[in-house]
């Protein structure tokens, strides 16, 4: 579907009237990572959908606009091409920090916000680097050098060693994930147009663009807020994330995943499954 100038691949799941949730895969995803939440969620009655982000699986891959401000303009799109007003935003990891700045920078259509993974990205700026542990700290230096950190995602075993570094479940990924997403980081531009979200976030640090994004995320959540986090997440470790809550004024609850790693929808599918439809349900109208 068309939204903000570029053509965004979505699948859907569940009834054409019913409420609306957008969810947003992180790297090295596309919206295939949320297919558990999918089935669930519409058997709850919600209208489900997983957009591929721009730059990812089957959207457009521009040359620019992976800046967060697009982001979030892209995601507002697709909720209007979907013909809803409102939507809660669900994201992991990348799409979790765009779904944190959603009530800041699309306020009109957010009506909460899932973030999974991934700490508010003042809490991420709050110590003057973004990375919050050991695993993030590296792998975001590795994405600011030109091509070579493309080239090891579109060739070996880097997108593997990605997914199993990163998570905690013993036997995940499994062969199919490793195939798919390796597959998806091979697609012509893909690789590219994934470092490019992490090289904006680092190098706008101190000019104008990312200054008024951090200006914009000043302004305090008062959309409702369940905040998703692997119990063993070695890239954002859970006690670094927790401190979100001080950018929340809305209803806002914490809850870890037992056994789960930064992949949390897939380690441990069940268990945020019945967080998310839980918390959905008691959302106001």
């Amino acid at each position: 579907m068309s939204a903000n100038g570029a053509r965004f691949h979505v699948a859907e799941a569940g009834p054409a009237d019913g409420p609306l949730v957008v969810l947003l895969h992180g790297l090295p995803q596309f919206w295939w990572a949320w297919r558990h939440q999918l089935t669930a969620l519409a058997e709850a009655g919600w209208r489900a959908a997983a957009m591929d982000l721009r730059g990812f699986g089957a959207s457009d891959k521009p040359p620019r606009g992976y800046d967060t401000m697009t982001s979030t303009a892209d995601v507002a799109g697709v909720v209007r091409s979907l013909g809803a007003p409102r939507a809660v935003v669900v994201g992991h990891g990348l799409g979790g920090w765009v779904a944190w700045s959603m009530p800041a920078l699309q306020p009109r259509v957010t009506r909460a916000v899932v973030p999974v993974s991934v700490a508010h990205p003042l809490r991420m700026r709050s110590t003057g680097l973004l990375p919050t542990g050991l695993l993030s700290a590296r792998a975001l230096a590795s994405y600011q050098v030109p091509w070579l950190p493309e080239r090891r995602l579109r060739h070996g075993d880097h997108v593997e060693a990605v997914l199993r570094q990163w998570s905690a479940r013993p036997g995940w990924p499994g062969p199919e994930e490793v195939e798919r997403y390796t597959a998806g980081m091979r697609v012509p531009f893909v690789a590219h147009s994934a470092m490019e979200y992490y090289r904006w976030a680092v190098r706008s640090l101190l000019r104008p663009d990312g200054l008024r994004f951090a200006r914009a995320v000043q302004r305090t959540v008062t959309v409702p807020v369940l905040q998703l986090h692997g119990a063993q997440d070695p890239v954002v470790p859970p006690r670094r994330a927790r401190g979100s809550s001080v950018y929340v004024e809305g209803p806002y609850r914490w809850e870890l995943v037992p056994g789960a790693g930064h992949f949390p929808a897939e380690e441990a599918p069940e268990a945020v499954t019945a967080a998310l439809t839980d918390w959905l349900g008691g959302l106001p109208g």
